[in-house]
């Protein structure tokens, strides 16, 4: 792994909010409070696809998704789990967890584009960050 120098995309950095560091991800919650939203950055320098990555970078990466979406599956018990990685606007490789249900604001289109985001207040996102933390220590 690059880690060193691995630099975190300014627009991720405005938008979210670090959660914890997983074994080759930064795991990041989105600071919308629409929908519980997690994003995992590899630590690797100048990624910008899922081919960019070696073969055990891709595993990792996997089973790091997977752990993302089954603490929001296990925390929030949503209808459904949207995972994606896009990269229209930030390029660098990230890929989103997000927990869907029938009564969000953009159910059933995707996340983007359909609804501003809604800011966490600072009370509420010391209280989703401790939580999923906490689960996390489970």
């Amino acid at each position: 792994m690059n880690a060193a120098q691995f630099v975190l995309d300014e627009r991720l950095t405005a938008d979210s909010q670090p959660l914890c560091r997983f074994e080759l991800c930064d795991v990041r919650l989105m600071n919308d409070a629409n929908y519980p939203w997690l994003i995992l950055v590899p630590r690797v320098a100048d990624v910008r696809e899922l081919i960019d990555l070696d073969a055990a970078q891709r595993h990792r990466l996997g089973e790091e998704t997977d752990r993302a979406a089954r603490l929001l599956r296990d925390a929030f018990r949503p209808r459904k789990l949207n995972v994606a990685a896009l990269g229209n606007v930030v390029a660098q490789l990230h890929v989103h967890v997000i927990a869907r249900f029938e009564d969000d604001p953009a159910w059933p289109a995707p996340v983007w584009g359909r609804v501003e985001a809604r800011p966490y207040s600072p009370e509420g996102l010391i209280e989703r960050i401790g939580m999923l933390q906490a689960l996390l220590r489970t």
